[in-house]
């Protein structure tokens, strides 16, 4: 943990782009963007959708995906209470059971090499998301889990997205 911390805290005192991969790579990009849009034309819900988001973003410590997700979250009228406490999130009464159960999905699954999907978890999940509905969660993890990486790597510095 401490290795971790200190090579965060090496990250945002840089805070400078090591590359612009839109820039230097769009084909290689080309697929993740039509997950994203396979992701946002699926139906799951927008709410759902920026707090998964956020949550992997967090767990990954990727500050613009933070950025960004946030200020979505805030655009499609997400509380300021629920973003500040979704770090938290067992601990508050703040989300419905269906939100706790995309949330426990996605620290499943963004933690995923130090822990397994027990059935327990996929049956209880499976209460509330329908099959095409869990496939549009776990795409949207995915997703998420893969530009945490492409920012953390490349030090997309946080601050200038713009939430549409």
């Amino acid at each position: 943990m401490k290795w971790r911390k200190r090579k965060l805290i090496n990250y945002l005192i840089k805070m400078e782009q090591r590359l612009d991969y839109f820039k230097i790579a769009p084909e290689g990009l080309k697929g993740m963007l039509e997950l994203e849009k396979y992701v946002s034309s699926s139906g799951l819900d927008k709410t759902i959708f920026e707090l998964v988001k956020t949550r992997a973003s967090q767990i990954n410590g990727c500050a613009y995906c933070l950025d960004m997700h946030t200020k979505d979250a805030r655009k499609a009228e997400e509380t300021e209470q629920r973003l500040y406490a979704l770090s938290a999130w067992k601990e508050t009464p703040f989300y419905t059971e269906k939100e706790r159960a995309a949330l426990e999905w996605t620290e499943a699954l963004t933690l995923i090499s130090e822990n397994e999907v027990p059935d327990s978890l996929y049956n209880s999940v499976r209460e509330y998301f329908e099959e095409k509905e869990l496939v549009a969660l776990t795409m949207a993890i995915v997703a998420i889990n893969g530009w945490n990486r492409l920012a953390i790597a490349f030090r997309t510095v946080p601050g200038s997205y713009e939430a549409k």
